[in-house]
């Protein structure tokens, strides 16, 4: 939870998900497409949009694999979000699919650069001490949340604003019979349409808390919208407050995750 300061704010509704993970567990997984053609490591980097707060990767999934995916997902049964939200939610109106899906997660982690960036993390130009990053990172990353969400974001939907809750899982381990006891710390984001695809709106705004009582609070950092740019922020006690803009014209398709480390 975000500490006492941030919990007169609305949270996430997506904590506080319509189904059980014990539900999502008896789902049959989907057939996810291939992933492929994908960009090289050694062409892409973490970018910080906000230091030690927001990194993206831009050109994470090309142009082909987004189109690809968009058309996939848009084949899911997905369900659309309640236009009036539990109190203490932010209001949110979009259509969803969640999935507990651990070797899509596995996929997503070390099938693609994910696992090399956020375990190589190098952050302007600098690689990073293995004690600065696991002061980045929250502990020593495990890899990504199985559960797996798809949210799109129709024309007039959006995501008003929130914080993301951090939570308490048992991760699989491959090199272990038993889960490991795990905690997520950063939001995973993969955009798989921009305004390139025909997507107007849509995007991610984050809202610096001021220095202190007496002065102005920073100006909004906005995310704009671009295919197949991942993004990481930081979520639970250091979640900053963010919202996604309404979509004005075609649709925003996000695949959303959660970094997790060893607690």
């Amino acid at each position: 939870m975000p500490p006492k300061s941030k919990q007169t704010k609305k949270q996430a509704a997506s904590s506080k998900p319509p189904e059980s993970a014990k539900s999502r567990q008896q789902q049959q997984p989907p057939n996810w497409p291939p992933l492929n053609p994908l960009v090289p490591t050694s062409d892409l980097q973490l970018v910080p949009l906000l230091e030690d707060q927001i990194l993206t990767i831009p050109r994470f999934w090309p142009a082909g694999l987004c189109k690809t995916y968009v058309t996939f997902l848009a084949s899911l049964p997905l369900v659309t979000t309640p236009g009036k939200p539990k109190k203490g939610d932010a209001v949110r109106v979009n259509d969803r699919f969640q999935i507990d899906d651990p070797a899509f997660a596995e996929r997503l982690w070390s099938g693609t650069a994910l696992k090399e960036l956020v375990e190589g993390a190098v952050v302007d130009g600098e690689a990073l001490s293995e004690d600065a990053k696991r002061a980045l990172w929250g502990g020593g990353v495990l890899g990504l949340n199985s559960n797996i969400r798809i949210y799109r974001y129709s024309k007039g939907q959006f995501f008003d604003q929130h914080y993301d809750d951090a939570n308490n899982i048992m991760f699989p381990s491959a090199s272990s019979p038993s889960a490991v006891a795990a905690k997520t710390t950063w939001t995973l984001l993969l955009y798989l349409t921009s305004p390139a695809t025909g997507c107007e709106g849509g995007e991610t705004v984050f809202y610096p808390d001021p220095p202190s009582k007496r002065e102005a609070a920073p100006p909004p950092v906005v995310a704009e919208l671009e295919a197949g740019m991942a993004l990481l922020h930081r979520h639970g006690k250091d979640c900053m407050l963010h919202e996604g803009r309404e979509v004005t014209e075609g649709e925003k398709w996000v695949i959303r995750s959660d970094l997790c480390v060893k607690r």
